[in-house]
């Protein structure tokens, strides 16, 4: 199995920035479409962004569109997800995945443990 290893979450004041990575622990994630998940206390998981393998292709909801950015590093084995203009809703636990793609849990094969977002007021 893919290992996932998100890194970047904390606690910010609203309309600030955060910068989430992912580090996969094998080299064949270059091959994976890759994205990341969100969930608050008490709601069901939330599609935030999808990237392919190749990084040329990327998908957003309109949540997020504008606001946050996915890239790649292949070479490095790494995905980021840059938050900028944060807002309270933004709130949850960020999870990073891999090996599908669409807007759906079940779509990804592959999940990371987690980090924590927080968006004060």
């Amino acid at each position: 199995q893919v290992q996932l290893v998100e890194s970047g979450g904390g606690l910010v004041q609203a309309g600030g920035s955060l910068r989430l990575s992912c580090a996969a622990s094998v080299r064949t994630v270059s091959l994976y479409n890759m994205g990341w998940f969100r969930q608050a206390p008490g709601k069901e998981r939330e599609f935030v962004v999808a990237i392919s393998w190749s990084g040329s292709t990327t998908q957003y909801p309109d949540s997020v569109k504008g606001r946050f950015t996915i890239s790649r590093d292949n070479a490095k084995n790494t995905v980021y997800l840059q938050m900028n203009s944060l807002k309270p809703e933004d709130t949850a636990v960020y999870y990073c995945v891999a090996g599908g793609w669409g807007d759906r849990s079940y779509d990804y094969d592959h999940w990371g443990q987690g980090t924590q977002v927080t968006v004060s007021s």
